[in-house]
């Protein structure tokens, strides 16, 4: 299979262009934008009733998902999020796992395989959520954000990441939610909590924060006398 990430970083769509009959791609609900009329779409419970409603209640995703087959080399599959924003693709090596927030998946390989895994309380507070989706196996994985998406690759002396911009972390990375300075910024700069990452791995940063949004747009709201 070969893929194009189509007007990038505003409004990204997937082109997946099927290389052999029977390559397969696993969608989100609702993420298909358009397919060649060959391609074949079967809707199914990935992994069982029980790990669909694990998905569901916990990480955030469809209880139902996507199968998409090609019957022909060249048929092509285009795929786009929900939300105004970027996608990125990612290799899964088949050793390291790649953590996402939740509502972040949209498309996979089927031998990537997705799961949930409970981020401590501290997740509460990281912006990530108290459960992550947890990518592992090997092949080709598409998460998305509000926003343009940017890679940072954390080294020795960590990195400091705003919770509401983090969209997802390898497993290399670990992390502590602390305050940005004493307890007049933590109530005055706007900053408030922050991500400390440390370890070695990749880090996916949103350029824009949907809570972010909400705030400016909160003055401007009509509101109504009594």
């Amino acid at each position: 299979m070969q893929f194009d990430l189509l007007q990038k970083p505003d409004f990204t769509m997937v082109r997946a262009v099927f290389q052999q009959p029977g390559e397969q791609l696993l969608v989100e609900a609702s993420a298909m934008v358009a397919k060649d009329a060959g391609v074949e779409m079967k809707t199914q419970l990935q992994g069982g009733i029980l790990a669909a409603a694990k998905r569901r209640m916990l990480g955030g995703e469809s209880l139902f998902q996507n199968t998409f087959t090609a019957t022909a080399p060249g048929q092509r599959l285009y795929l786009a999020p929900a939300p105004e924003g970027d996608v990125e693709s990612v290799q899964c090596d088949g050793a390291t796992p790649i953590f996402l927030n939740s509502g972040a998946f949209v498309a996979c390989v089927p031998t990537v395989r997705i799961d949930t895994k409970w981020g401590g309380a501290k997740g509460f507070f990281s912006g990530a959520g108290l459960v992550l989706l947890k990518a592992e196996g090997q092949g080709q994985l598409f998460f998305s954000s509000y926003g343009g998406i940017h890679a940072i690759d954390v080294g020795p002396g960590g990195y400091i990441c705003d919770t509401g911009h983090i969209v997802g972390f390898a497993g290399g990375l670990q992390y502590t939610v602390q305050k940005m300075g004493g307890l007049k910024s933590l109530f005055f700069s706007g900053e408030g909590l922050v991500c400390n990452f440390q370890g070695q791995g990749r880090l996916w940063l949103s350029t824009r924060n949907p809570g972010s949004l909400a705030s400016f747009l909160q003055p401007f709201r009509p509101t109504g006398s009594s």
